[in-house]
């Protein structure tokens, strides 16, 4: 299985039109084709259902796509760490970050270092811990800004500088808005839209003790943006971050008792890594 007939499924499972695709290769339909039905072959499935005018991914398909996808990135971001090694720093540094307010802290990091060394560049994944995790794992991201609780074990640290603040995102036009502040028992009868990593919802359960047992989950998130759309649209209400962003018609209400998460930033224990995520990270240990 070849680096390039990957690149070509994938361009024609982002296409889906072999035509188009051949097109956008600059080589000929024929080929394409021939190159598509060898990878079936050699695979012993079949990728694509195909029409008249346009194909879509089996099962199996969609599944080559996953992995064709992470062996096409993790190829081109180790080309990347090879490359200029005796010249000025460069290269690429993918990191995978959560929606927290240590990101600010980071992005400011990031262009500290970028002032020094112009020709590095950063690679931002936005996801959830979990996902986080599997993606350094597999060597796609250098470095994962975790959000606690989450296991560490097996990595290196450096414990972020501020603490994330849970608070409940409403409607300006719910009851809960005019409040100070919101405990347990204000949420009865409330739907909730709540964080879909486990370990989050075990810290939220604990946060509303014997009053969990009363408590009404509409929806689970893992982006902000989303949940306060769910939020204006009155789904519910929303436990999240307040990372000092605003959304019309809503509004934050702090927690009482106040709900605090620590972050860190992680990485793969005895991990070589290239000369500018090496020389990043010995950055931000002295920094913080």
């Amino acid at each position: 299985m070849e680096l390039r007939v990957l690149k070509y499924f994938l361009m024609v499972a982002r296409e889906e039109n072999i035509t188009k695709a051949a097109r956008l290769l600059h080589i000929t339909q024929p080929t394409l084709s021939r190159q598509l039905i060898q990878l079936e072959e050699e695979l012993g499935v079949q990728l694509f259902h195909r029409g008249k005018y346009h194909v879509t991914l089996t099962n199996d398909g969609m599944l080559l796509k996953r992995r064709a996808q992470e062996i096409v990135a993790l190829t081109e971001k180790t080309q990347q760490e090879f490359q200029n090694r005796d010249e000025e720093l460069a290269g690429e540094i993918a990191i995978g970050c959560g929606e927290t307010w240590n990101m600010t802290y980071l992005s400011k990091k990031m262009t500290e270092f970028r002032e020094i060394h112009p020709l590095v560049q950063f690679q931002i994944y936005s996801a959830n811990a979990d996902d986080i995790k599997e993606r350094m794992e597999k060597g796609l991201l250098d470095l994962g800004l975790l959000m606690e609780p989450v296991d560490i074990g097996r990595y290196e640290f450096i414990r972020m500088p501020k603490k994330e603040h849970w608070e409940l995102l409403v409607r300006e036009d719910s009851p809960l808005a005019r409040l100070d502040e919101v405990t347990p028992a204000d949420l009865k009868g409330t739907p909730l839209i709540m964080a879909s990593r486990e370990n989050v919802k075990n810290v939220l359960t604990n946060w509303f003790g014997d009053d969990y047992e009363e408590v009404e989950v509409a929806a689970s998130f893992n982006l902000l943006l989303n949940a306060a759309n769910m939020v204006k649209n009155g789904v519910g209400a929303a436990f999240c971050f307040h990372l000092d962003m605003e959304y019309d018609g809503l509004r934050f209400v702090p927690l009482a008792p106040r709900l605090e998460t620590g972050a860190v930033l992680a990485w793969k224990k005895n991990q070589i890594f290239s000369s500018a995520a090496t020389r990043f990270i010995e950055t931000l240990k002295h920094s913080i």
